[in-house]
């Protein structure tokens, strides 16, 4: 089926505006909506890589592997991603990652999400602080057509000195994990929130 018959683009100029900064492009987003559908849309004016775990049944992924590849995306093992997404950032292409999810202490920044603290990956504001490719916001929702909408969001910069990095890191993700709390308040039940978002507790227990 037409894509332009199942997706509405709003905020194709900020994709544009990011891209002309000859950078390649952060785009985070979260399991909200259907995020694998954004990447149908977003393909068609970039090449696109996501970042992802493969899943633990082989045969699955196989089969999840063919379908993300259809809506054109390349996939990037999250457990072999560093120099994937670096290659592509410097050919001027997109990276793609979803930040809603639990990490482990020692992977992760503490931010407030929803009032309560979250342990979040600081792994896309380090990317972005390395290599200034712009951060761009992208969030795909299900319309009561039962279309798709994809947002793109204005592209977002920040930058840090080498000494202040370690504090930008929780500054940057924290700004990231609100702008997907503000997007999840929107349409809350759309969230797939299928695993204990806030498992991981600071070492100080608060």
């Amino acid at each position: 089926q037409d894509r332009s018959q199942l997706i509405q683009v709003e905020g194709l100029d900020n994709l544009r505006q990011a891209l002309s900064q000859g950078r390649g492009v952060l785009i985070f987003s979260a399991h909200l909506g259907n995020w694998e559908v954004a990447s149908w849309a977003i393909s068609s004016f970039t090449p696109l890589h996501v970042v992802a775990r493969p899943l633990d049944n082989p045969l699955l992924e196989k089969e999840l592997l063919k379908m993300r590849q259809a809506l054109g995306a390349r996939v990037i093992s999250k457990f072999l991603a560093a120099r994937p997404i670096l290659r592509a950032l410097q050919a001027q292409e997109s990276v793609a990652i979803l930040i809603d999810q639990n990490v482990l202490r020692s992977q992760a920044v503490f931010v407030d999400f929803f009032g309560l603290t979250a342990a979040t990956t600081p792994a896309l504001a380090s990317f972005h602080l390395h290599t200034q490719a712009p951060l761009l916001p992208i969030f795909c929702l299900m319309t009561p057509e039962r279309r798709y909408l994809v947002k793109i969001h204005p592209p977002l910069s920040f930058s840090a000195s080498k000494a202040a990095e370690p504090e930008a890191l929780l500054q940057i993700t924290q700004v990231l994990t609100k702008m997907i709390e503000q997007e999840i308040r929107q349409y809350p039940g759309q969230w797939l929130w299928f695993h204990d978002r806030w498992r991981t507790r600071p070492a100080d227990g608060k």
